[in-house]
């Protein structure tokens, strides 16, 4: 007997003991585990194809997601820009506006300056006229003190006022 080579008898009863196995395995065995396949490769190709439509569901999303991200930036471009126009008219309606302001303070306080220029020169005719006068009679009162000179002012006076009324004629 040898550890290496088994024994004729071995030899059969492994083969009918192989046999019996194989044909069990064959009859109810490998049915099953081919059914268990297919159906596991029937569940990989649902899913492969609901992940090649969920991606195609995520690329359409991806786009719509692009174009309302684009609409809503020239959205804004456009709002931006309304703004800008709105922002210009406003300024240039508050620079008009402070311009008609400024001509009306500027014509108020030309009108006033005139107005208290006339007041101002009424004012100095007035007391030069006082003056004039005043500085007249003191000259008159000094120059007649005496009757002799003003005997010979009056006829003067007088000379000159008939010479004037015979020269307007």
């Amino acid at each position: 007997m040898s550890f290496l080579l088994p024994e004729a008898g071995l030899l059969f009863w492994m083969l009918i003991a192989f046999g019996v196995v194989f044909f069990i395995l064959y009859k109810y065995g490998f049915p099953v585990i081919t059914s268990m396949i297919d159906e596991r490769k029937k569940f990989i190709d649902e899913a492969l194809d609901n992940a090649k439509i969920a991606n195609e569901k995520l690329a359409g999303i991806e786009e719509q997601s692009r174009l309302i991200l684009e609409k809503a930036n020239a959205e804004q471009v456009r709002i931006l820009r309304e703004a800008v126009v709105a922002r210009d008219s406003i300024v240039k309606e508050a620079q008009e506006k402070a311009e008609l302001e400024s001509a009306k303070i500027i014509s108020a306080a030309k009108e006033q300056i005139k107005q208290e220029k006339e007041d101002a020169l009424r004012e100095i005719r007035a007391q030069v006229a006082e003056l004039s006068i005043a500085i007249a009679e003191k000259v008159i009162r000094k120059e007649l003190a005496d009757d002799k000179a003003h005997d010979s002012f009056m006829d003067s006076l007088l000379d000159e006022a008939f010479d004037n009324k015979n020269d307007n004629k």
